[in-house]
């Protein structure tokens, strides 16, 4: 921010500004007023002065809400200006400050008679008469109202984007996948649409959009979100691209329907929506309490399992508090009416978490579930790290024989927000027929593919879509990667192949062939206490341990828990938990058996050596097929990765040629033991050093 920059470059640049607005004025009049294709770009400049050089209006809501009010009067003083008639927002020659803030004002005055809705009575421009005239020059000579729907979406997110980052739990969910999911569920003509926890308009501005692509009239759209502002810009965003007959209300979505205002439960009934689109405030740091709240949902009650009959059930008890994107998850299919469809964001965890397995047993006693996409873990950066998938729903009783499921590897852009396109393998873009270069970016292909898919002609499988019969889906399990077709299809080839035999992890380990031990937390007050190896995630690399660990750890720790770890060599670390690390591992060599391993990390220990050659294990471990299929078997919960116990459930191509073994386990051999050598004399090295 410039005012957190140096001396002289602060001058410099306040001289520019004062250059911009020495410029020679002219009157202009509404006939004069250009195209604008780069709005974008005018945006970011006016938020970047305000955030450097308007006194007393730092936090990102107040400059939101005084540039909103500025752009209402730029649209007003277009819509109700002649042609041949000079525009009020603009700077004027031979005029003061003061005359100039006085019509601004003035404007303001009208807009806010004419949009009392979305501006109170007592709302003023926040801004000094200099810093004004700047901002206004930055718009004068182009025309809003007249501007491409796509150019003012663009900067409209740009800049609302830029300044919110999910502190409520809410996100601008990217355009793409918002149009992905529009393009999936394909809002007809008099359908009644509704975002139920709309922000700032994302989804409803872009099925507005839709319509207007598609020649189709359509004003039943509706939007609901309990915070005022975001409400408000909803109205805006909408207001900008020229829709006028929205209906959106700021009310709380999870809120008893009966003690809404009277308006909203005019036009917002339960049952009564065809369409849903939508991405809730996710995460438990902003949970929902209450009885009265709770109480009216199912899933804000507990659940129990009957392990018998493998399913869950409802009790009376009701939660002290639930993440309220489980509950807009019952809100929502309250909202649809019979045969109406939805589209919902949500955070990966409940796709997979065994703790909320509960929430498919609800949805299926209500609705049938179309299909879900996976999301990469770069959708919501640099906002959120939290990893997405999106489930689409239909509400009804009858269920789908089949469920639609795809991976989004690419996205569109990187962690960083910025744009990622298509290359060549010599590094050159890809263009497409008009020389223009192609966005990296899966969700086109996917939304087609789920498109054919519901009119049973989905030709050819891949990440990009493939069907699950029902009945593979196990313990509720809807992660898309945990059913990949290129996974199965490898199955299915080796099974056919003699050359291998196909055994689990999991019998393995019942077969008392291995041992599987968790590591230990052991605190990080420890850390730094000594010289004994803490063995983290991130000190597995290579095959090896790292030569030195930081967190080392004192004598009396490491006895504390000598016994109980029991480390060996040939055992093998494997990594098990944590952000992009699963599926390492090391083998546990003599300069490692003196060390502490921490809980992320499982210990395989072979101990039927008749029947499994552990240098042979730790090959398996390492192949292709085994690393795909724990990229596959791994959950994100929040940000955290987890493999957990699915570990068991990972399938080894065991050669059947007792020589391919035997060769194969010797080069490992030959690697672990070289390695554990050059480490050791790089330590003695170091020792002997001064």
């Amino acid at each position: 921010m410039m005012n957190n920059l140096t001396t002289p470059i602060k001058k410099e640049l306040d001289l520019f500004d004062q250059a911009e607005l020495n410029k020679p004025k002219k009157l202009l009049h509404k006939k004069n007023l250009k195209p604008i294709n780069n709005l974008k770009v005018i945006f970011r400049d006016i938020r970047d002065y305000f955030a450097g050089n308007v006194t007393g209006i730092t936090r990102d809501e107040k400059i939101a809400q005084n540039i909103m009010r500025l752009l209402f009067c730029k649209i007003f003083d277009e819509k109700n200006t002649k042609s041949n008639e000079l525009v009020s927002m603009a700077n004027r020659p031979n005029e003061t400050l003061q005359e100039f803030q006085n019509r601004i004002f003035s404007v303001f005055n009208q807009v806010k008679q004419r949009y009392s809705d979305i501006f109170d009575d007592d709302e003023i421009i926040e801004i000094e008469s200099s810093d004004l005239s700047f901002i206004v020059s930055k718009l004068e000579e182009y025309s809003i109202v007249n501007a491409e729907r796509d150019i003012i979406a663009d900067a409209f997110e740009e800049l609302i984007g830029k300044m919110f980052r999910g502190g409520e739990g809410q996100f601008f969910t990217p355009r793409n996948i918002v149009q992905m999911m529009i393009d999936v569920l394909q809002p007809q003509e008099n359908e009644k649409i509704i975002d139920p926890a709309c922000g700032s308009g994302g989804f409803i501005a872009n099925v507005v959009k839709y319509f207007v692509k598609n020649n189709i009239s359509n004003h039943n759209i509706f939007g609901i979100d309990k915070d005022l502002f975001l409400s408000r810009l909803s109205k805006i965003y909408l207001t900008m691209l020229g829709e006028n007959e929205y209906h959106i209300y700021c009310e709380n979505s999870l809120g008893q329907p009966s003690i809404w205002k009277a308006e909203t439960q005019q036009h917002i009934q339960l049952n009564s929506f065809d369409v849903i689109l939508t991405n809730p405030p996710f995460g438990a740091k902003i949970p929902v309490i209450g009885q009265d709240l709770l109480s009216q949902f199912e899933l804000g009650h507990y659940w129990t399992k009957d392990k018998a009959e493998n399913k869950w059930l409802l009790t009376n008890n009701i939660r002290d508090k639930q993440p309220p994107q489980i509950l807009f998850i019952e809100r929502i299919i309250h909202l649809l009416k019979e045969g109406g469809r939805a589209g919902i964001v949500l955070p990966e965890g409940i796709f997979g978490n065994p703790s909320d397995r509960y929430i498919w047993e609800y949805i299926r006693k209500y609705a049938s579930i179309i299909g879900i996409v996976s999301l990469s873990q770069e959708a919501f950066q640099p906002s959120t790290h939290t990893k997405t998938s999106v489930v689409f729903l239909e509400k009804k009783l009858s269920s789908r024989k089949n469920v639609f499921m795809a991976v989004a590897e690419k996205i569109g852009h990187n962690k960083n927000g910025k744009e990622i396109y298509k290359i060549n393998n010599d590094g050159s873009y890809i263009s497409d027929s008009h020389g223009n270069i192609i966005i990296d970016d899966d969700t086109p292909a996917i939304a087609n593919n789920f498109s054919k898919y519901l009119k049973d002609n989905l030709e050819k499988e891949s990440h990009l879509g493939f069907i699950v019969p029902n009945e593979d889906i196990s313990l509720n399990i809807y992660i898309p990667e945990h059913y990949g077709p290129e996974i199965k299809e490898k199955i299915s080839i080796l099974k056919t192949d003699t050359k291998y035999r196909l055994v689990t992890v999991g019998e393995l380990l019942n077969d008392n062939v291995i041992q599987i031990k968790r590591g230990n937390e052991i605190g990080s007050q420890h850390y730094g206490s000594g010289n004994i190896p803490f063995i983290r995630t991130t000190d597995i690399v290579n095959w090896e341990m790292k030569m030195d660990t930081v967190k080392a750890v004192a004598d009396e720790v490491y006895n504390k828990y000598k016994k109980l770890q029991d480390i060996k060599e040939n055992d093998i670390f494997f990594v098990n938990d944590g952000t992009f690390l699963i599926g390492r591992s090391s083998m546990v060599t003599f300069l490692d058996v003196k060390s502490v391993y921490q809980s992320h990390i499982k210990k395989i220990r072979v101990i039927d050596f008749n029947k499994m050659n552990p240098y042979y294990l730790f090959y398996l471990l390492n192949t292709n097929f085994v690393q795909k299929q724990i990229e596959a078997k791994t959950f994100v919960q929040a940000t955290l990765s987890t493999l957990g116990d699915r570990l068991l459930e990972i399938i080894l191509p065991v050669s059947t040629d007792k020589n391919e073994i035997d060769k194969i386990s010797n080069d490992i051999k030959y690697i672990i033991e070289n390695k554990a050598v050059l480490r050791q004399n790089a330590l003695r090295i170091i020792d002997e050093s001064c």
